[in-house]
C-alpha cells in the first residue's frame, strides 16, 4: 500500500514537473513571439534590409541673355567602375577594356586589383562619361558594376569664375555663389530601405521603399547678363595687356536699377579645375571682397547726403574756380579744366568736379570749412543708409 503511495506521488512530481517545462516553454514563445514579436521582427528586417541615400541634386544656376536665363552651372552624370574580383571571369578581357575605353580614368595598378579576393569591391577607374561608361557595359563583363554619380559642369568654362565659385570635392559649395548660397543649392538628401542580396544589392524597389523623399536644390537665375560678361572680361584682358597691370575689375551696373550686368576679375580660373590652382588667392572676388579707395565714386554719395540733409538741390548753383582751398595750406583742384564759373551742382556732377563737392563739405559743416560736424554727418548718412 505504501509503495503504491509512493509511485503516485512520483508520477504526480513528475508529471508536475513536466507541465512546469511546459509552461515555461509555452510562455516564453509567447513572450517571444507576441510580446516581443515587433522587436524581431525589426532586428530580422536589420539583416535583410539595407539603408540607401537618395542624392539631391544640386540646383543650377543661371545668367541672362536678354531676358532669357543661359546656365552658367549644370550638373552632370559621371561613374565610377569597380569590380567584385571574386566573381570576375576574364580578367584579361576586363583589363584590355579598360585601358582601350577609360584611357587616363583608371587606376594605376587596377588589373592587380583583380587578383585580390580578399574584398568583394574594387574601384578600377573614375569620373567616367556616360558614353564610356556605356561602351564598357556593352562588352558584357562579370564582375563589373557602375556607380552613377553627379559632377558640377561649367559650360563656359572660366567665365565669371570669382562670381560663380566651385564644388569641393567633399560636395560643399566653395567661394562665389556656390559657396554663400550652398544651403540653398545642395538640397537635402532622401533615404531608400530594401531588402539587398548578399551583395547588399537592393532586391526590389519601389515608392514604399523611400523612407524619406529626397528635396533637390533650389536654382538660382543671377542678374548677370552673360554678353556683357564676356564683354567686360575681354575689354578687361586687353585693358591689362596695354598697360601692362597684372591684375583688374570690372564692374558694370544697369544705372537705372543698381543690378550688376558684369563683375570680371582677372586673372580668372575655371572653377571645372579648381584643383590646379596654386594660389588660393585667385579664388577671390576683388571686385567685391578688396578695399579700394573710391575716388570719384564718392561724389554721388556726398551729394545725396548734402540732398537728404537740404543744404543743396541739384539747380542750385556755386562759382567754380577750378580750385579751392581748404583750411590754411590744403588746395583741392579739379581734374578736368575750363568749366569755370557759376554752374549748378549738376554740371559738377556730370564733370567730375571736385570744388563742387568740397563746397557741399563745407555747407555740411560750419560753411566756410569741412569740420568735424561735416565728417560726423557725412559718416551717419552713410551708415544709416547704405
Amino acid at each position: 500500500m505504501n509503495l503504491e503511495l509512493q509511485k503516485g506521488s512520483r508520477s504526480r512530481i513528475l508529471a508536475a514537473v513536466i507541465l512546469g517545462i511546459v509552461a515555461i516553454f509555452v510562455i516564453r514563445l509567447f513572450y517571444l513571439q507576441v510580446i516581443q514579436h515587433d522587436y524581431y521582427v525589426g532586428l530580422a528586417k536589420e539583416e535583410q534590409e539595407s539603408r540607401f541615400v537618395i542624392p539631391a541634386s544640386r540646383g543650377q544656376i543661371y545668367a541672362l541673355n536678354g531676358a532669357v536665363p543661359v546656365e552658367l552651372v549644370m550638373n552632370t552624370k559621371i561613374y565610377t567602375v569597380f569590380a567584385d574580383p571574386v566573381t570576375i571571369q576574364d580578367k584579361a578581357k576586363v583589363v584590355e577594356t579598360l585601358r582601350k575605353v577609360a584611357g587616363g580614368n583608371v587606376r594605376t595598378d587596377f588589373d592587380k586589383l583583380l587578383d585580390r579576393t580578399d574584398t568583394r569591391y574594387q574601384i578600377l577607374a573614375t569620373k567616367l562619361t556616360r558614353i564610356q561608361a556605356d561602351k564598357i557595359k556593352a562588352e558584357g563583363l562579370n564582375g563589373i558594376g557602375f556607380q552613377e554619380l553627379s559632377q558640377r559642369y561649367y559650360p563656359e568654362g572660366g567665365l565669371a569664375g570669382q562670381v560663380l565659385g566651385f564644388v569641393n570635392a567633399a560636395g560643399e559649395g566653395t567661394y562665389g555663389i556656390e559657396g554663400f548660397e550652398d544651403s540653398n543649392l545642395k538640397g537635402k538628401d532622401g533615404l531608400l530601405q530594401a531588402v539587398t542580396d548578399v551583395s547588399n544589392v537592393p532586391l526590389t524597389i519601389g515608392n514604399n521603399n523611400i523612407k524619406t523623399p529626397k528635396k533637390d536644390g533650389k536654382n538660382i537665375v543671377l542678374s548677370i547678363d552673360r554678353n556683357v560678361q564676356s564683354k567686360a572680361e575681354s575689354v578687361l584682358a586687353a585693358g591689362l595687356s596695354r598697360t601692362g597691370a597684372t591684375q583688374g575689375s570690372v564692374i558694370v551696373m544697369d544705372p537705372y536699377s543698381g543690378k550688376v550686368m558684369a563683375m570680371a576679375n582677372l586673372p580668372t580660373y575655371n572653377p571645372s579645375e579648381f584643383n590646379k590652382v596654386e594660389d588660393a588667392a585667385l579664388f577671390n572676388n576683388n571686385a567685391i571682397s578688396v578695399a579700394y579707395e573710391p575716388g570719384s565714386t564718392l561724389k554721388t554719395y556726398t551729394l545725396a547726403t548734402g540732398i537728404d540733409k537740404g543744404v543743396v538741390k541739384t539747380s542750385d548753383t556755386y562759382n567754380n574756380t577750378d580750385s579751392i582751398k581748404i583750411g590754411d595750406n590744403y588746395v583741392v583742384g579739379n581734374a578736368t579744366k575750363g568749366r569755370t564759373g557759376i554752374i549748378s551742382f549738376q554740371t559738377a556732377l556730370t564733370w567730375s568736379l571736385n570744388t563742387g563737392f568740397v563746397t557741399i563739405a563745407q555747407r555740411l559743416g560750419d560753411g566756410s570749412s569741412v569740420n568735424r560736424s561735416a565728417r560726423d554727418t557725412m559718416y551717419q548718412y552713410f551708415h544709416d543708409k547704405f
